[in-house]
């Protein structure tokens, strides 16, 4: 038997060559090794969506002799994610309290510098282009990646009147979401480990429509890439206890950056716009902390454009 992440390694190595049924199985193995290992090849080929012969095939295709050598190649693989995790219960049992913030901290700028000295500046300007020029956006991120969408979501927003933030609480909603999807849209995925399925499963829609395709992933061997013709790569590390998504927020920010630069004028006039609905509905006087009571506010906006308050003035 080989090293503990072998398998990982197999479908990184051989993922290029794999059918699409066989992708959709790497995608879930990789998200759901703890479980794919306790499922016969009958079963893990119901659970995804694809043939008992696919899944047979799938083995043989990374190399093993058989589904049971795959089934123990797996077990290998659990047994060294739970010793990783006692590591890590060792690693930070050893750090002081008074040190965690200055470890977490200096980790995460570790991150960012990776992800800056392995961008592939061409795609980034390349997403920018296609977020410029697309009729519609839609934005997806599931799990710990849907702050990120609403994140950008939100600043595409006050750039664009066409932004479309997809909500993820079942995939046929999901769908739903995007059934007018066309080659003139652009959809933005991001997933990380553990990836997601639905947000595979969007972007291969995207993809079959002959739409853009932009992916935020953490590695040129991620399943996301599959069907998305611009890859935004970003370090991530999802091994801690909680998901660092730091350096993919970095690379949002820049992606919001360039694109605002680029629309300087659009950003101006639609900020003044808020400005004004701002100003007449009142939004930020009631969503701000004001020594100065809300009723009173209220009542001397009214007083301001009233006519009585001119014949005092």
């Amino acid at each position: 038997m080989g090293s503990a992440g072998e398998l990982l390694n197999r479908i990184n190595e051989r993922y290029g060559s794999l059918s699409k049924g066989q992708r959709l199985l790497a995608a879930y193995i990789t998200d759901n090794y703890d479980k794919a290992v306790f499922l016969t090849a009958a079963r893990l080929g119901q659970t995804v969506g694809v043939s008992e012969s696919t899944v047979v095939r799938f083995a043989a295709h990374l190399g093993y002799r058989g589904y049971p050598e795959f089934q123990r190649a797996l077990e290998e693989l659990v047994r060294s994610k739970l010793h990783a995790v006692h590591r890590m219960e060792d690693v930070y049992g050893r750090i002081a309290r008074s040190e965690i913030l200055e470890t977490v901290l200096q980790s995460d700028m570790e991150r960012i510098k990776h992800t800056l000295e392995h961008i592939d500046e061409q795609a980034f300007e390349l997403a920018v282009e296609m977020i410029l020029n697309a009729r519609h956006i839609y934005v997806l991120g599931v799990r710990s990646c849907s702050p990120l969408a609403e994140f950008l979501a939100f600043y595409l927003n006050l750039m664009f009147d066409n932004v479309r933030l997809i909500h993820t609480s079942s995939s046929s909603e999901l769908l739903e979401q995007m059934v007018r999807i066309g080659k003139e849209d652009v959809m933005i995925g991001i997933s990380f480990p553990r990836y997601s399925l639905r947000t595979l499963k969007a972007m291969e829609l995207a993809n079959s429509r002959n739409a853009g395709v932009i992916t935020l992933t953490d590695s040129v061997h991620s399943p996301m890439n599959l069907y998305s013709s611009c890859n935004l790569i970003a370090k991530s590390d999802m091994s801690a206890i909680v998901d660092s998504l730091v350096a993919p927020l970095s690379l949002i920010n820049a992606l919001i950056m360039a694109v605002c630069m680029k629309r300087q004028k659009d950003v101006a006039e639609n900020l003044e716009l808020l400005e004004q609905v701002w100003e007449d509905y009142q939004v930020y006087g009631n969503d701000e902390i004001d020594y100065m009571d809300d009723s009173m506010k209220l009542r001397y906006a009214r007083a301001d454009n009233s006519p009585e308050s001119a014949e005092h003035a």
